[in-house]
């Protein structure tokens, strides 16, 4: 059973400020939870909610909470899976992606979000654009509804789709409604200036159940992180089979253990 953390936004913050990140995120998504609802949070079962969740989920056949965040009503922040561990949030757009539930039905005539819960949905995603340097935009901010539940592809909520994160949400679900009411909240959040990511010679996946990485491009160097099969990295620079994954620290993976993103997709 996962041990769950419950932190207000300022301990969110600080947390997020201290954490590694190897995989590669370029989305952000955002579902409602439907059930549970705002009649089910009680004020201080937050906890509960999460563990209810994470058995929902196991039910389905997934290895833990789906979820890497969780909001509540009340305005705080749920940790839920690793970041850097990919989400089981939305089908197809998965890979590169953060999964975000906000507890709620948000719907038409569903709950009325609290002004505590609005500012926290909108700090969070304005937190992880500048944790991972995305532009808030449609692209970079998703809503389960543009996703077709069948064919994984996404259609801008035609075909068979959810109404994830709620047509409610913000003002509506579909691509318009966020670009025009929810993606201006989020710019407007923005505390720090966004840099200019740093060239990157290629991306590739992971092609081991586990890779490790390491302080240095040397096998006995200490590891500082692990990556999970599947997960996509960017790769900076590369060094004697070693390749470095992160910007401007020295995180360093085998280089034979990652396929060449570019190269599979010319081949395709």
């Amino acid at each position: 059973m996962t041990a769950f953390k419950i932190l207000t936004f300022q301990e969110f913050a600080d947390w997020l400020a201290k954490q590694s990140v190897s995989r590669l995120v370029k989305q952000i998504q955002n579902h409602h939870t439907f059930l549970p609802s705002y009649a089910q949070f009680k004020g201080s079962n937050h906890v509960k909610m999460m563990h209810g969740m994470e058995a929902s989920h196991l039910e389905r056949g997934f290895a833990e909470i789906a979820q890497q965040f969780t909001t509540f009503p009340d305005g705080k922040i749920g940790l839920g899976r690793s970041m850097n561990t990919i989400p089981a949030g939305i089908k197809g757009a998965n890979q590169t992606g953060i999964c975000i539930e906000h507890i709620g039905n948000f719907n038409v005539g569903g709950d009325v979000m609290t002004p505590e819960h609005r500012d926290i949905i909108i700090g969070l995603n304005a937190a992880l654009c500048n944790k991972f340097g995305l532009k808030p935009s449609t692209d970079s901010i998703l809503y389960h509804h543009w996703y077709d539940l069948n064919t994984a592809k996404r259609t801008n909520g035609t075909g068979s789709t959810k109404t994830c994160p709620g047509t409610n949400f913000f003002g509506g679900n579909t691509v318009a409604d966020c670009q025009q009411n929810f993606i201006p909240l989020v710019e407007a959040a923005l505390t720090t200036t966004q840099t200019t990511a740093a060239t990157y010679k290629m991306e590739g996946y992971v092609t081991v159940p586990k890779l490790n990485v390491r302080s240095l491009p040397t096998p006995n160097a200490d590891i500082v992180d692990k990556i999970k099969q599947g997960a996509l990295v960017r790769v900076f620079e590369e060094a004697n089979g070693w390749y470095r994954i992160a910007s401007s620290t020295s995180k360093w993976v085998k280089a034979e253990y990652i396929s060449d993103h570019n190269a599979a997709e010319s081949t395709t």
